[in-house]
C-alpha cells in the first residue's frame, strides 16, 4: 500500500514476516515489494503497568528487553539493508527513511478496550503496558551520523516524523508521542546504526505533565503561552542564540541543565509536529544539521546526544504547549562527562558546571567546513 505525503516522499506500507509493519519514505519512485524471508518469530506479550504512588507516575515493565541485541559488528547489524548473508528488519537492499515497529516494545497496542486505572495511591491496580514503539533509520549508511545526511534526506526524515505523529494521534489509547534519537554509548545506544525511536504512550509522561501544569498557571496568571514568551525572550536577548533562519531559531536556555543543551523551535509557534507548515518545514533541514555540526565542532570529537521532539499532548493541552527540539549531550569537557550523581540523581535539583552564555558561545565559534 503506498500513499503520497509532502516534499514529494511516497510511503509505502509492506509486513515484515512476523506481522509487524514496516514503512519506507522514499522520494525516487522506487517499488517496494521484496519480501521478508526470515523465519516467522513470536513476538513478545504486553508488559505491565505499575504506579509509583510517591510521586504519581506510571512505570513501565519490560523484562523481555533484556535479550535484545547489543552493539554487533557493521556485518551483522539488524537495521542495515538486507544482503544474502544477513537478513534484517529491512527487507530491500536499499533504503531513504524507514520506519518500523520495535521488535522488543516497551509499549504494545492493547487488545480490545483499554483504560488507564485510576489512581489509589499504594492500592493502584496494576496495567498492562499499552502504547507503541516504532524504530526510525535515517539512512542506510551503517557509518553516518544525522549531522552527515544531506539536507534533502534530513528534509524525508522530517516528512516521516509529522506522517508518524499524524497516525499515531488517530489512536484512541495513545495521549502522548515523542520522536528521539540517542546517539553515542555514553547515553545507552545499543546499535550503532543511524536511528531514533518513536514512543507513542498511553498516558502523559511525567515531564511533560509538569510542562502542562507550569503551562497552565502561567496562562491563568497572563493570558499568554508559556513557550512563545520563552522564545520572545531568547531572540530579544540574543547572547545565548547559537543559530536561527527566517523560521527557526536554536538556542542554549537560560537555565540549561547541560553543558551543552540545545533547543530548536520553529518562530510560528505550532502544538507538533504534524501542524508545520510546508514552508516551515523545509527551513528545518539546514539549521538542524548545522546546530549537531556545531555540537560535534566543539571539542571535535563526535557528541553523545539526546535529541528529543517535545510536543503538546495529542488530547489536551494543546493550546498551552508547543513543538521544539531539545537536544542533551552529556559531555562536558574532552574525557569527561556530566553524570546525574547525588543531587540530580536523588533530588532532581540540577547544578551546571557552565554558564549557559559560555555554551552558546562556544558552540557559535565552531568553524563549519
Amino acid at each position: 500500500m503506498s500513499s503520497k505525503l509532502g516534499a514529494g516522499v511516497t510511503r509505502t506500507d509492506r509486513l515484515l514476516s512476523d506481522a509487524r509493519t514496516i514503512r519506507y519514505y522514499d522520494t525516487a519512485g522506487q517499488v517496494r515489494a521484496t519480501a521478508d524471508k526470515r523465519e516467522k518469530g513470536e513476538q513478545p506479550g504486553i508488559g505491565e503497568l505499575r504506579l509509583d504512588p510517591l510521586v504519581n507516575e506510571w512505570v513501565a515493565m519490560a523484562a523481555h528487553r533484556q535479550g535484545r541485541v547489543f552493539l554487533p559488528p557493521k556485518e551483522l547489524c539488524p537495521l542495515c539493508p538486507s544482503t544474502g548473508e544477513n537478513l534484517t528488519e529491512v527487507p530491500e537492499d536499499n533504503f531513504e527513511v524507514v520506519v518500523f515497529d520495535n521488535k522488543s516494545p516497551s509499549l504494545r497496542p492493547p487488545q480490545g478496550d483499554w483504560a488507564l486505572p485510576d489512581m489509589a495511591g499504594p492500592d493502584t491496580d496494576t496495567g498492562t503496558a499499552a502504547g507503541k514503539c516504532e524504530v526510525i533509520c535515517f539512512t542506510a549508511d551503517h557509518g553516518h551520523a544525522f549531522k552527515d545526511l544531506s539536507t534533502e534526506r534530513i528534509r524525508v526524515l522530517l516528512e516521516a516524523w509529522m506522517d508518524r505523529t499524524r497516525e499515531l494521534s488517530k489512536e484512541k489509547f495513545i495521549h502522548h508521542i515523542t520522536p528521539f534519537e540517542n546517539r553515542g554509548e555514553e547515553v545507552g545506544v545499543t546499535l550503532a546504526h543511524p536511528h531514533g525511536q518513536i514512543y507513542a504512550y498511553s498516558y502523559i509522561p511525567p515531564k511533560v505533565s509538569r510542562m502542562l501544569e507550569v503551562a497552565r498557571k502561567h496562562k491563568e496568571r497572563t493570558g499568554k503561552v508559556l513557550f512563545d514568551e520563552i522564545v520572545a525572550r531568547e531572540i530579544k536577548d540574543e547572547e545565548r542564540i547559537v543559530a536561527q533562519n527566517k523560521h527557526w531559531v536554536a538556542y542554549v536556555p537560560y537555565a540549561a541543565r547541560y553543558s551543552f543543551e540545545i533547543h530548536l523551535a520553529p518562530k510560528v509557534s505550532v502544538a507538533d509536529l504534524s501542524e508545520l507548515t510546508t514552508e516551515v518545514a523545509d527551513a528545518y533541514p539546514a539549521i538542524a544539521k548545522e546546530v549537531l555540526q556545531r555540537l560535534d565542532g566543539v571539542f571535535d570529537i563526535p557528541m553523545a546526544y539526546i535529541a528529543a521532539w517535545h510536543q503538546a499532548p495529542v488530547r489536551e493541552g494543546r493550546d498551552l504547549l508547543r513543538l521544539h527540539w531539545q537536544i542533551t549531550s552529556v559531555r562536558r569537557a574532552p574525557g569527561k562527562l556530566k553524570y546525574l550523581a547525588g543531587s540530580e540523581s536523588s533530588m532532581g535539583a540540577f547544578i551546571m558546571d557552565l554558564r549557559p552564555e559560555q555554551s552558546a558561545a562556544q558552540l557559535r565559534e565552531v568553524k563549519l567546513t
